[in-house]
């Protein structure tokens, strides 16, 4: 490779934009028009919006389908391609104090070379599922596929330097688990909200071998049933809008001169402070005191993590009822009482948590990313 080459490099930006509701997209595209945002260069839209993160939330289709009719006539594609060209991940649930908001990536190739490694962005997708498929060990193969590909595309070669692993995955529903069986096929369950889990279980573990964070062969018999088997940077979502995986790698790469780094901890809990404020602190983010919001020269974009219910009943040897609610998914308690630490501890509620952690970090808790814009001292 020539001298020239070696100096020229991607950048990655980010921008986290509030919305009003799930089919708000004023704000991106006041940003379009201000130049602030070159839509042809959007890779990745990640969202949170204010539906029930059920089966049935259709505000995360509704969403998608907004932004790609937005977008559609400055990228001269229709909304339906515009789906296969940009990553759209959307997760439901804006419980408590959190904020429906979305965060958009770019990509460009006019970047000079820094030193050091910067945050870097890869897309890759699955193959569609047939749904005797989805929550047993093809998905799991097909995703550590995926992610091998967005990897590469990021420019990502060492595990270590990816930090988050975001999946859309799909789920079960009534006339799938049918069409499985009319081909003499069963499912791996008959019920639409458990195969959620079962998704967002498999994508996880996908991610996981992909990354040697495990050893040894995995297959169905270890989804939703060996929890000590887990990814630390996974954060799978399952919806109802798409039969196949969608995977977004984040990691700091030598190939990135983009002017943001992305580090991440793991809580081991719902009420795991210090895993927070670790990440926050990976990237240059530190707090004074676990009151206090990031001090530091350098901005937070967003932070992104998972959240479940423990599911032996207790957090730290006091008994909890989040999965004895019949009123209130586990999954909406989860989003709620985590998406409050973070908030408390980042000074924001615009901040990205996602439900439901089978195989997403240890029992009862979950990833946590934090993105950081570097100070100006730090981007010469």
């Amino acid at each position: 490779m020539s001298k020239g080459k070696n100096m020229r490099t991607t950048s990655v930006n980010v921008v986290r934009i509030a919305t009003k509701g799930p089919g708000d997209v004023s704000g991106l595209l006041s940003l379009i028009e201000q130049g602030e945002i070159d839509p042809k260069s959007i890779v990745a839209i990640l969202g949170k919006t204010e539906g029930n993160g059920g089966v049935n939330d259709f505000t995360r289709e509704y969403a998608v389908s907004a932004l790609s009719a937005a977008l559609a006539p400055y990228v001269d594609l229709p909304p339906h391609r515009v789906e296969q060209r940009i990553a759209f991940v959307m997760s439901g649930g804006t419980e408590g104090v959190l904020s429906p908001h979305i965060t958009v990536f770019t990509r460009d190739g006019t970047a000079d070379r820094v030193s050091g490694k910067r945050l870097s962005i890869g897309m890759a997708h699955t193959r569609d599922f047939l749904p005797e498929e989805i929550g047993r060990g093809v998905q799991i193969r097909e995703t550590a596929r995926a992610v091998a590909a967005a990897m590469a595309e990021a420019a990502i070669v060492d595990p270590h330097d990816v930090h988050f692993v975001q999946i859309k995955c799909p789920l079960l529903t009534s006339d799938r688990i049918e069409a499985a069986a009319a081909r003499g096929n069963k499912t791996v369950t008959n019920s639409a909200y458990g195969s959620m889990a079962y998704s967002r279980g498999a994508s996880a573990l996908g991610v996981a071998v992909a990354l040697g964070e495990i050893e040894g062969e995995i297959d169905d018999e270890h989804v939703l049933r060996r929890f000590d088997l887990f990814s630390s940077v996974a954060s799978t979502s399952a919806g109802i809008e798409l039969m196949h995986n969608v995977v977004i790698v984040l990691g700091n790469s030598t190939s990135s001169a983009a002017p943001f780094e992305i580090g991440h901890a793991v809580m081991r809990d719902a009420i795991d402070a210090t895993a927070v404020i670790n990440a926050l602190k990976s990237v240059g983010l530190h707090i004074e005191d676990g009151s206090e919001p990031p001090m530091a020269s350098r901005q937070l974009v967003n932070i992104f993590a998972k959240a479940e219910a423990s599911p032996n009943g207790s957090v730290r040897g006091f008994r909890h009822i989040m999965l004895e609610d019949t009123d209130i998914s586990s999954t909406r308690h989860a989003r709620a009482a985590v998406g409050g630490l973070i908030s408390g501890l980042s000074g924001t509620g615009a901040v990205y948590v996602s439900g439901g952690a089978e195989h997403q970090g240890p029992p009862g808790g979950g990833p946590v990313a934090a993105i950081a814009r570097l100070s100006t001292h730090d981007s010469d």
